[in-house]
């Protein structure tokens, strides 16, 4: 059993920068792929950004070029560096770790990210 701790959300001005943090237990983050999906208000859960094992990166095109994911798996952490936030990045920020066999998929409880304009 994986268990998520995310941290790190906040409210910011429009402009700003937030880093958010995903602590996990368990055994497998280092060959799972990780994951920071969000989900605004009355809006679906939509996919932001991800990593892979081998550090292979994935964004959103409306982050692209603002948010960078990173990972260490010596300290079993995954970060979301978030910069130039606009309000529409207003959200609750979940974590998801994906193992690499079926049923091995686990979701933190989510943090919540509040831009200002």
């Amino acid at each position: 059993q994986v268990q998520l701790a995310e941290s790190g959300g906040g409210l910011v001005q429009a402009g700003g920068s937030l880093r958010l943090s995903c602590a996990a237990s368990g055994s497998i983050f280092s060959i799972a792929t990780i994951n920071w999906f969000r989900q605004a208000p009355g809006k679906q859960r939509e996919l932001v950004a991800g990593i892979s094992t081998g550090g292979y990166t994935n964004y959103v095109g409306s982050v692209k070029g603002r948010f960078t994911i990173s990972r260490d798996n010596a300290k079993s952490t995954v970060y979301l560096q978030m910069s130039s936030l606009k309000p529409e990045d207003t959200a609750v920020y979940y974590c998801n770790v994906q193992g690499p066999r079926y049923g091995m998929n686990y979701w933190g409880e989510g943090t919540l990210v509040t831009v200002s304009s």
